[in-house]
């Protein structure tokens, strides 16, 4: 009993100095978003010892989205400190004696075009504060938090000032807290390329990849991910206690001043549809187009080259011809054994002539891509860059590169920049995550990052990849068609092309033109394109079913894909022009069908009152193209009239 008295009176005191802490009024910012929904509250707090602490807590339409949340960075400089203060002993937290020096807020508003996108213009517009800080002791160091508060969602970083010696820091952890309210759910993966499990935070057994959605009640989700990470360990989320997440890093970082890291990014909606709508905010935490000339930037469609030869690159070239694709790829080992370091990557070895190629690819319009793996990217980088532009090749895919240390991160990136200095594009496939970097460098097309159709996964997984993996960015799905392999349907996979996009879109990957059979729906993947003025997410049950809409110019596409259940779907087309008429071309699965893939393609007149309806089957889905009707589609043509599709 004395013992159990004797824990409750400590746990008593424990309480009180917690009540104790308190905010420094002259600290404490309200920042709200141009709309006014999107808010974040920062302040900073002591407690009776004068130890400060740094809080922060984030609303979305008057409702809580993170509740109070630390801000925290550690960062081991003692042996500077030791030297400027004459100290002895070890540093205290780094944040514990920063003192308050001012906050100062600005707002932008500007409309940017992309040199490609799921828009073809792009609005910025926050509300901005920096609040500055400096430590309360000789070091002379000083660090700001930047923050950002736009309609789509609140960043924030920490930036640190030149230093009067151009000391560098050692960045031990960025410990950044989210307490998410209690009940919260989180899609977790483990891993860049891992499935998805929808798990409470508290049954969390492991870290969870970035972008992280969260559904905190039913009307209201979130989006935990981050920009601009560039020179910086790849950083995942932690459970830190019931409720709580925080950032963890893979390693440390040492960075000279000035600098800062990644933008945290907290997005929040009311349905995950907007958060897809939204990602442009990742774009938007990042600098603009430093390429003075994009005219070689060119997204399109392709298909890989497996057997490495010169008749059957040939077949792909006339093949992507017919088929309104613009690039052929040589997959691994066009050099020799991609994973030996002592293979040469500016060499030819698979029975291919490669000038007559490329020549032959010119002539048809198509260009040629190479794979090059991590060894040779990284010691050949320098020497193979120039050769291949030599060549007359148009990009190259990176493989099995790494990324999660400060190092790696640094030596990709850099790696994507030499690239472009010989006017070569990129797809980065494997464990890369985008963060915003191809608004620097357009010429970074698409990455991997996902789960795709490599590994065959479930419609219920591609029905949950475009409200958490596609926040991030353009994807290189892979999209299959003939294999045998597949977990869904046909005209399921017709849609993937809408659903992820991916200004680099490879197509028919485990295929190949002698297996290829032309079947009518083939030429939905022949008009769809990869780029887009206009994207609109119509349906947003997350693992169940999803539709998506896209604009080029006049036409629209719209992907519809179901997950292992068969349900029925409504398609309202209220994004359509008013008093207008289109020609609905349908690709939907039907068993009726005498072909070996089993979709329907039907033709209907439609406008946007119409709400078209489709019962799926299992693992199902639907393609749609819209055109602009003429007065003899109108005539020729059945109206849709409501009827199950």
């Amino acid at each position: 009993m004395a013992q159990r008295i004797f824990v409750l009176f400590f746990v008593f005191l424990g309480i009180i100095s917690v009540a104790k802490a308190e905010i420094i009024p002259e600290t404490r910012l309200s920042l709200n978003s141009p709309d006014g929904k999107q808010i974040v509250t920062f302040y900073q707090k002591v407690d009776i010892k004068g130890v400060k602490s740094l809080w922060y807590k984030v609303d979305f339409d008057g409702q809580p989205i993170v509740l109070e949340s630390k801000l925290d960075i550690q960062i081991d400089n003692h042996i500077w400190e030791l030297a400027l203060a004459k100290k002895y002993d070890q540093p205290d937290n780094w944040c514990d004696i920063l003192s308050f020096d001012k906050i100062e807020t600005s707002s932008h508003n500007e409309m940017w075009k992309p040199i490609y996108g799921e828009r073809s213009l792009v609005k910025d517009q926050y509300n901005a504060a920096t609040i500055f800080f400096s430590r309360s002791d000789k070091s002379q160091y000083k660090m700001n938090i930047e923050v950002r508060a736009y309609n789509e969602g609140i960043a924030f970083r920490y930036s640190f000032p030149l230093h009067p010696n151009g000391i560098y820091h050692k960045i031990k952890s960025e410990n950044t807290e989210f307490a998410m309210p209690h009940g919260t759910i989180a899609w977790f993966a483990r891993w860049a390329q891992g499935p998805y499990e929808q798990k409470t935070l508290s049954a969390w057994t492991d870290e969870a990849e970035r972008p992280l959605t969260l559904k905190i009640k039913d009307d209201l989700y979130a989006c935990l991910t981050e920009a601009q990470e560039i020179e910086f360990p790849r950083t995942k989320f932690k459970l830190k206690c019931d409720d709580v997440l925080q950032t963890s890093m893979y390693s440390v970082a040492d960075m000279v001043t000035p600098f800062a890291t990644p933008w945290r990014v907290i997005m929040a909606a009311h349905r995950p549809g907007d958060l897809l709508e939204n990602n442009d905010i990742i774009l938007n935490l990042n600098e603009p187009n430093k390429l003075a000339n994009c005219d070689w930037i060119k997204p399109g469609k392709l298909i890989r080259e497996t057997t490495l030869t010169t008749g059957n690159a040939f077949a792909c070239i006339d093949f992507s011809a017919k088929h309104n694709l613009q690039y052929i790829l040589f997959d691994c080992n066009w050099y020799g054994a991609a994973l030996d370091f002592n293979t040469d990557a500016s060499k030819v070895v698979a029975p291919i002539d490669m000038p007559k190629v490329i020549a032959y690819g010119k002539e048809k319009g198509i260009g040629v891509w190479l794979y090059v793996n991590q060894q040779a990217l990284q010691y050949q980088a320098d020497k193979i860059f120039p050769i291949y532009k030599k060549w007359g090749v148009v990009g190259v895919k990176f493989g099995f590169v790494q990324f999660c240390t400060q190092g790696w991160a640094t030596w990709l990136h850099e790696l994507v920049r030499k690239a472009a200095d010989n006017n070569l594009m990129v797809d980065i496939h494997d464990e890369y995550r985008p963060t915003g970097y191809s608004r620097t460098y357009s010429n970074l097309l698409s990455q991997e990052g996902i789960r795709g159709n490599e590994e065959f996964p479930s419609a219920e997984h591609n029905t949950t990849l475009p409200f958490t993996r596609m926040i991030a960015g353009a994807a290189d799905y892979t999209v299959c068609y003939f294999d045998k392999r597949l977990k869904t349907t046909h005209a399921h996979q017709l849609a993937l092309p809408v659903i992820f996009y991916s200004p680099l879109q490879s197509f028919y990957w485990y295929d190949k033109p002698s297996v290829i059979q032309e079947v009518v729906e083939l030429e939905f993947f022949d008009n769809v394109p990869v780029t887009f003025d206009d994207t609109k997410v119509i349906n947003d049950k997350i693992g169940q079913q999803v539709t998506i809409a896209r604009r080029s110019g006049e036409n629209w596409f719209v992907g519809t894909i179901g997950n292992d259940e068969p349900q029925t779907v409504a398609v309202p087309l209220g994004f359509l022009m008013p008093d207008k008429k289109y020609k609905a071309i349908l690709y939907t699965d039907d068993d009726a069908v005498l072909t070996p893939t089993k979709v329907k393609v039907s033709t209907l007149i439609v406008d946007r009152n119409a709400v078209l309806k489709f019962q799926l089957k299992v693992k199902g889905g639907s393609a749609i193209r819209l055109l602009p009707a003429t007065n003899a589609d109108v005539k020729q043509l059945k109206r849709y009239k409501g009827e199950m599709l």
